[in-house]
């Protein structure tokens, strides 16, 4: 396959931009790798959107492992050994065909070989590598049931008193049990996972699509072990309970790496601990994938390519910002600009950018860290978030220099933002002069699309949304499937609201008028509202409207 088709098509595609793809290619050169692997270790595409991308180039389809319903009797028709050897998975079997999933689809002796050794005709799919390791250990492994761990370690912990681990912690049933809670919340795309003490039990939740999920309950005498495991994991003092701590976790599925970031409450039946998922794989998405309307992603790659201001996104904690803004980061980087970061934590290595993270404890804040950025000679400088009115003013003096500034503020709408930096103390004559634009954003879920089918909403919420009784297009949701939990939705996107300050509302700022007289007046300029946004994905059957409902009420 010429190298050079690749990165084509994953321009055509609009995963990556020409710029990138002339810096994977420099790369490719020095290092010699192949191109999809230069390109998904710079941070410019996912594994799996170079998967897609080689795919259709060979005229195959790309099967997501971690959605798809593996069919056993397949399984039975290919022996272990071939599968892990060769990277191939069996998918399904459908008169006399068997489709498999391979890393590598060009390998015509696999194909061969499968075809004399099963007797079907072979049809292909392309899939992810890690995720074909993943399937064949799920698939063809003898792996003890979760019944039976929960069974062992309740009977080490009785022997231990309810405290002990064993003597070998790597083989001990506690240790698989803490395994197995990382891997089905990765497995379920959960952002965050609960482990909750209770009087009688060990309660789990799994946060899944931005709504927790009620998982396993587990016997109390194994609340010491659980507890006791993760803190070990996260190099937390396990002899300390009074106090919260935090930790971080690497933890390795296959080639897959997941960044756990661990938390411990006291409360008053034990310690409660949060294990926050950081999936480096599905954390830069590329702007396209976010969830702009063609308006708003207009204006907002006209608003990343100038050359000094500030851009600003709001939004709640779980609201999505980071993935913007690394996506946002990884869509402007290339050889010509040099791009500095003040991060609390990192959350994600990215080539050729340069990543500070803060520790206020040495003396490393957001300000003192800009004020030593600005001796770096920058072009762009990301600033994990505006705490204070320090780092708000150095930031605000940043973008005046000529460095165009990207940051994140917790407010409830785009034209908030404004007030809570006057509030910050920033002059409203520096604040008109700097401010760019900002981007509010909230996350809706997805309806499913295995369950989708067309329903009509509560006339209440019609009319909360100021619609008509018949508004002449049709509402979908889901009816609920094993596919998405019973939820009726599956994975989640952006709705937006990009406010770009113009002349006039520069005007309005510097003359410190209301926030509902410049938002009356964004409105004339053509302002898109995040429940607009959000209705218009109504239309779309992206999502539904007790969904808008929930996240911008």
């Amino acid at each position: 396959m010429a190298k050079g088709k690749l990165g084509e098509r994953l321009i055509s595609m609009g995963i990556i931009t020409p710029d990138q793809l002339e810096l994977a290619l420099k790369e490719q050169k020095r290092t010699g790798k192949y191109l999809g692997e230069v390109i998904n270790s710079l941070g410019f595409a996912t594994q799996e959107a170079i998967q897609t991308a080689l795919a259709m180039q060979s005229g195959v389809n790309y099967v997501n492992l971690k959605e798809y319903l593996i069919d056993p009797e397949a399984i039975r028709l290919v022996p272990e050994s071939f599968a892990r050897e060769k990277l191939l998975i069996p998918l399904s079997v459908d008169g006399d065909t068997l489709t498999v999933a391979m890393a590598n689809v060009f390998d015509l002796p696999t194909i061969d070989a499968l075809q004399q050794m099963t007797g079907y005709f072979i049809d292909v799919s392309a899939a992810n590598e890690t995720d074909i390791q993943q399937a064949i250990d799920q698939y063809y492994g003898n792996v003890k049931s979760l019944e039976e761990i929960i069974q062992e370690a309740i009977k080490i912990a009785e022997s231990k008193g309810g405290a002990g681990l064993g003597e070998d912690v790597e083989a001990a049933p506690i240790v698989r049990l803490v395994d197995h809670l990382i891997v089905e919340g990765t497995k379920q795309r959960a952002t965050d996972i609960h482990i909750e003490p209770e009087r009688q039990v060990v309660r789990t939740r799994f946060r899944i699509d931005g709504i927790l999920q009620q998982g396993i309950s587990l016997p109390k005498i194994l609340q010491s072990a659980l507890i006791a495991r993760i803190k070990i994991m996260a190099g937390i003092n396990i002899a300390e309970s009074r106090v919260p701590q935090d930790g971080r976790i690497l933890f390795h599925i296959g080639k897959r790496t997941i960044d756990l970031r661990v938390s411990t409450m006291p409360t008053i039946y034990g310690e409660d601990i949060v294990l926050r998922l950081l999936d480096k794989e599905n954390l830069i998405l590329g702007l396209d994938k976010l969830g702009f309307s063609p308006e708003h992603i207009q204006m907002y790659r006209q608003q990343i390519n100038r050359p000094h201001g500030i851009i600003l996104v709001t939004g709640p904690t779980g609201s999505g910002k980071t993935t913007t803004l690394y996506s946002t980061l990884s869509h402007i980087n290339n050889l010509e600009r040099s791009i500095i970061t003040l991060e609390d934590p990192v959350e994600y290595e990215l080539t050729v950018i340069r990543q500070t993270q803060v520790n206020p404890k040495a003396g490393l804040t957001f300000a003192t860290g800009l004020r030593s950025i600005l001796r770096h000679d920058p072009d762009i400088i990301f600033v994990g978030e505006m705490r204070d009115s320090e780092t708000a003013d150095m930031a605000i003096r940043s973008a005046l220099t000529g460095h165009l500034v990207l940051s994140t503020l917790h407010t409830n709408d785009a034209v908030g933002s404004i007030p809570r930096l006057m509030n910050m103390g920033v002059e409203p004559f520096l604040l008109a002069s700097a401010l760019n634009a900002v981007i509010a954003q909230r996350l809706v879920r997805v309806i499913c699309p295995n369950c989708k089918a067309p329903y009509d909403p509560e006339p209440r919420l019609k009319k909360r949304f100021g619609l008509p009784a018949d508004p002449g297009f049709t509402f979908y949701h889901g009816t609920g499937c094993q596919h998405c939990g019973n939820t009726g939705y599956r994975g989640r996107i952006g709705i937006f609201e990009v406010l770009a300050i113009s002349s006039q509302i520069e005007s309005m700022i510097m003359e410190k008028e209301d926030t509902q007289a410049i938002k009356e007046r964004a409105l004339s300029e053509g302002f898109i509202t995040m429940e607009q946004d959000g209705i218009r994905k109504v239309r779309e059957g992206i999502t539904t409207l007790e969904e808008v409902e929930r996240v911008v009420a």
